[in-house]
């Protein structure tokens, strides 16, 4: 889709692209830094390909500090420390929970371990043995085993429902350990989708989460996976669900860009319409996170994944102007949607940017118009 998109977006643009992009065994490439025809991410401060963070969304300089000192000490208790200091219900608190599981994860796939070796991730085994009482330990345990399931098995298969049933376990733990903590229920949706929890099962499960943080944006993008056409639901469902939650979202809250969430999960895998990104349902879901991201906190955690996605759909409506905007505040980072679904999410995310750049200078614009 995104090969078609961008021949597309070359016809379009001509003479203006071709300098930026060229096609190389079927694949969209930027020109390699140093060629004479390339744009200079750094013309309008933006960061080389080559420098992008792939591990997170936005910055988050204690989590970094914290991730750094655990994995190279081995000593999980800096991780309980940042855990126990993080607002329970917060956005914040979730994203650490998955950056610690996921960085467990990703050492135990680079060292598994052997007869000589200790397997990676060994610090959080250490937790869980050491600390079993520990409610941020728990959760980051259950996490970690979901993310193994969808990692190294296949769903469907006997092992990927032996890992999901663990999960499962884990999670009703951590909810003991935390009787008013939504992390144990969010980490519990994505098993809801893995074992195909019956709907009736799915709201139960629903329902606890909003009892404990009944805005919580991260478990809305985590519900929304199992009402869409590919897991449970249908493309009806999961805009309905999404509308429901921008329409009840308090003032300054990113629920509102629910819906374009939505259309993004359900986009047609072959689009030969131009003018597709600039129909009614896609701007109309556009307008919706523009709106959610101009009322939001400065400081709110889910902000940055709002303006990725805002990125990827700016950029397909030819919306440069407002595509570099949203990139001036995210660039640097590309741990969120729709980029880490990319075998390489900073080739992907500097794609984009070089077409918002090629675009916005078409337009008339240049570094020093850009507002900062």
């Amino acid at each position: 889709m995104e090969i078609l998109w961008a021949l597309m977006a070359v016809v379009m643009l001509g003479f203006v692209l071709l300098p930026v992009l060229r096609r190389r065994r079927g694949m969209i490439e930027q020109v390699s830094p140093g060629h004479p025809d390339a744009a200079d991410p750094a013309d309008y401060g933006f960061v080389r390909q080559e420098e992008l963070d792939v591990r997170m969304p936005g910055p988050d300089q204690d989590l970094l500090d914290v991730l750094d000192l655990v994995q190279r000490t081995q000593d999980y208790r800096a991780a309980s420390q940042l855990l126990a200091g993080t607002e329970t219900a917060g956005e914040l608190r979730w994203q650490r929970v998955q950056a610690f599981a996921g960085a467990a994860s990703l050492e135990l796939a680079q060292r598994p371990g052997g007869v000589s070796e200790t397997p990676g991730g060994q610090w959080l085994r250490v937790w869980r043995a050491e600390a079993p009482k520990d409610a941020g330990g728990a959760a980051v345990h259950a996490e970690f085993l979901v993310q193994q399931a969808w990692r190294t098995a296949t769903p469907g298969t006997d092992d990927f429902r032996i890992i999901m049933e663990e999960a499962k376990a884990a999670c009703a733990e951590a909810a003991l350990l935390a009787p008013g903590d939504p992390i144990p229920y969010i980490v519990e949706l994505s098993v809801a989708r893995g074992l195909a929890y019956p709907r009736e099962e799915f709201e139960q499960l629903w329902l606890k989460i909003l009892d404990r943080a009944p805005a919580h944006m991260g478990a809305h993008l985590a519900a929304l996976h199992y009402w869409c056409e590919k897991w449970h639901g249908s493309r009806e469902l999961a805009m309905s669900f999404a509308e429901a939650a921008a329409a009840r979202a308090p003032q300054g809250s990113l629920l509102s860009a629910m819906p374009l969430f939505a259309v993004f999960e359900h986009l047609p895998e072959v689009n030969l319409v131009a003018g597709f990104y600039q129909s009614e349902v896609v701007t109309k879901a556009m307008h919706g996170a523009l709106h959610a991201v101009h009322s939001a906190r400065a400081d709110d955690p889910m902000l940055a994944h709002v303006r990725h996605m805002l990125v990827f759909f700016l950029v397909r409506g030819e919306r440069w102007a407002e595509a570099m905007n949203q990139l001036v505040h995210i660039d640097g980072h590309v741990g969120a949607l729709p980029w880490t679904l990319s075998p390489d999410p900073a080739a992907e995310f500097a794609v984009y940017r070089a077409l918002a750049v090629a675009g916005y200078e078409a337009n008339g614009g240049s570094p020093a118009t850009l507002p900062h």
